[in-house]
């Protein structure tokens, strides 16, 4: 209901990805989420891959608003690494596009050498 009334008005053509309801609580419970107490869960968006493995989440207080746009950039991240099954990794605030790296002993704190916030990488 909240994307059908108002989140597909905020984002055009609404979100790329499923979004699940939870009236009774029952998945809020399992995910520690869900006030019995209020009746209500918190805000959470957990990320799940296709394996059905949890890979991020993120749980707000329903007074503080989420960034679509972020949920949206690590969704990406998630599939490309999945995608180069773990030889590609993503620094924070990677984007399509951005450099990406490869893990190993070697990168362990040498990032800083290779990543810069805010600059326009190309692979």
């Amino acid at each position: 209901m909240w994307n059908e009334n108002e989140l597909s008005k905020m984002v055009d053509g609404g979100i790329p990805f499923p979004m699940l309801t939870d009236g009774g609580g029952t998945i809020g419970t399992m995910y520690g989420v869900y006030d019995e107490d209020a009746g209500v869960e918190m805000r959470g968006r957990f990320l799940i891959d296709p394996d059905g493995i949890v890979q991020g989440y993120e749980v707000l207080a329903p007074s503080v608003g989420r960034n679509v746009d972020e949920t949206v950039r690590q969704i990406k991240a998630f599939q490309l690494v999945r995608k180069s099954k773990g030889t590609e990794v993503t620094p924070s605030g990677w984007e399509p596009g951005k450099l990406t790296l490869k893990p190993g002993p070697e990168l362990v704190g040498n990032v800083w050498k290779v990543w810069k916030p805010n600059m326009n990488y190309n692979k």
